[in-house]
């Protein structure tokens, strides 16, 4: 779960991770942060390889990439903490932070979701997040520059990752 003050910007908030520790999201201020809500048995599960990808490629130049498991969409992310994490680093390699299992939609989605919903809202204004592995790109000065559906494959975003890591 996350918190926030305010809810302007990224670093406004402070999520879990999968420890169970808290993640001041302001340590990402300057950094470009792809955002996605992720299952481990969903038909779009095998992005995690082209998320690592992404994140392997741009780590370097100042891109984050953060999934946050949500259990909302055909019961797909039924596992604990420690079961996300092994299934990720085991079938994917996945070493990008992994946050703490929330609901992004409803009464109790998670603060940090309800900004990204309402700061970017998807096809004909609609706010509900339509499925796992739906992204949202957020800029160097943490304002939600874009939302991809979950179709949406990771590589196609690298333009748009490459022009905000050089703007």
């Amino acid at each position: 779960m996350s918190t926030s003050n305010t809810s302007n910007t990224l670093s406004n908030f402070t999520v879990t991770n999968l420890a169970g520790k808290p993640v001041d999201l302001k340590d990402y201020a300057g950094k470009v942060v792809l955002i996605v809500n992720t299952a481990s048995a969903c038909g779009f599960t095998p992005q995690y390889k082209a998320l690592q990808a992404l994140y392997s490629e741009h780590q370097a130049n100042g891109l984050v990439v953060l999934a946050f498991p949500c259990n909302q969409f055909g019961a797909q992310e039924t596992g604990n903490s420690d079961q996300i994490g092994a299934f990720c680093e085991a079938r994917f390699a996945v070493k990008f932070p992994i946050m703490a299992k929330i609901d992004v939609n409803g009464p109790s989605a998670d603060p940090l979701y309800q900004w990204l919903k309402s700061s970017k809202p998807g096809f004909l204004g609609t706010q509900g997040i339509k499925w796992n592995f739906t992204k949202f790109l957020v800029a160097k000065d943490g304002t939600v520059f874009k939302r991809y559906g979950s179709n949406v494959k990771p590589e196609a975003m690298a333009s748009d990752i490459r022009q905000l890591l050089n703007a």
